[in-house]
């Protein structure tokens, strides 16, 4: 296998790694608090459910990302993989970043904000939507650019 096409490789992997664990300790952190205020009031699983999900979306982006670095590659097609240059792979490499990146730091900080939105709206059950989801929501705006440039870079800028 070739460089170029092993960094291809790579780069998919690190978009789906890094936004993965964004999402993952994201959760665990509005789980947790979720948790703690479902075991007094069950009433509030749909919201508790809402912010404790939030954060699964940067995981998402990372897996798309992926597939298009696969579909780029040609991993699904019959013809064989491309013959990328090791300038190639680094580009490709290079465009995977972005959505790692922005999943992995916007996911846990998007898990901390969901959690505050959880404690808020045990106490004010009416300002759950308004603010916490809404907070949660500009979290998740860096994480939609990180992908947009990752899909971007990979679909126009690199032939």
């Amino acid at each position: 296998m070739e460089y170029g096409l092993a960094l291809a490789f790579a780069g998919a992997a690190f978009a789906t790694f890094l936004s993965g664990i964004g999402s993952s300790i994201g959760l665990g952190i509005g789980a947790r608090s979720a948790t703690g205020i479902l075991s007094e009031k069950p009433d509030q699983y749909g919201l508790m459910t809402l912010l404790v999900v939030l954060p699964s979306t940067q995981g998402i982006y990372g897996l798309v990302i992926s597939l298009f670095v696969m579909i780029k590659i040609n991993l699904f097609g019959g013809d064989g993989l491309a013959d990328l240059t090791l300038a190639q792979g680094i580009m490709i490499f290079g465009a995977s970043l972005p959505v790692g990146i922005a999943g992995l730091f916007s996911g846990i900080h998007q898990g901390k904000t969901c959690a505050g939105g959880i404690q808020m709206a045990a106490k004010r059950p009416e300002m759950g939507v308004k603010a916490g989801v809404v907070y949660a929501a500009l979290v998740e705006f860096y994480a939609i650019l990180g992908f947009l440039v990752s899909f971007l870079l990979i679909f126009i800028g690199i032939d």
